[in-house]
């Protein structure tokens, strides 16, 4: 299917999570989201509150949790959400335990995610899988997880996971499983039209990107 920019624009949550990003950088990244008329941005927690004098109009706030390796205490997961949310996010992607994801600890999966839900109850929450490490088997089981425990969205990736980001094959199964009860967002090496147009295909709603303009220029 053809999609235009600013359909592609609507959809994606423009995103700075290198570790040494800076105040200014947060500054050009909101000027940018909201010229190019991106959904969110999407941020570290500790780059909260938004620097003095920065406005968001209609861009939405999106704050990784866990991130990126997912092996914090679902007690301190919990929190962290919980403090994004009081400093201002509309949205928290949060990494799972992927340890329990590859040892078939679904259970203790579901429990994780489920500890941030109850912990932001009135945000959007966007769970990342990590699906490149995992086994089709395994996406499906902490699909259904991230379902049980109230996930409003599934995505692929956190961008810094050596297995890899985001796959038109994962993707298709995340839809497959989670239906129309979940959404599925999409991350993590995606750098050209074509292929964020692959993801949509296969049932992806909203795109990360940290090359929007890029991206939408290769449509």
């Amino acid at each position: 299917m053809a999609y235009t920019k600013d359909q592609v624009a609507h959809l994606i949550d423009h995103t700075l999570l290198k570790p040494e990003a800076t105040e200014q950088q947060i500054r050009d990244l909101v000027d940018e989201a909201k010229r190019v008329g991106t959904y969110s941005i999407c941020i570290s927690p500790n780059q909260l509150p938004l620097p003095d004098g920065v406005e968001l109009g209609e861009v939405k706030l999106a704050v990784v949790c866990g991130f990126p390796s997912g092996a914090h205490h679902s007690e301190i997961k919990a929190r962290e959400a919980a403090l994004s949310v009081e400093q201002g996010a509309d949205e928290v992607d949060m990494v799972i335990n992927i340890s329990d994801a590859v040892q078939n600890r679904f259970d203790a999966v579901q429990t994780d995610i489920k500890a941030v839900r109850d912990a932001i109850p009135g945000a959007v929450l966007k769970v990342i899988i990590e699906s490149a490490a995992l086994t089709d088997e395994q996406i499906v089981a902490v699909c259904e997880a991230a379902k049980a425990a109230g996930a409003d969205f599934v995505k692929t990736s956190t961008g810094f996971h050596p297995a890899g980001g985001a796959s038109v094959h994962a993707v298709a199964l995340m839809k497959q499983t989670v239906g129309d009860a979940l959404e599925v967002k999409a991350s993590g090496g995606i750098r050209d039209g074509k292929f964020a147009s692959e993801l949509l295909d296969a049932g992806a709603t909203r795109l990360g990107l940290s090359s929007s303009q890029a991206v939408l220029d290769t449509l």
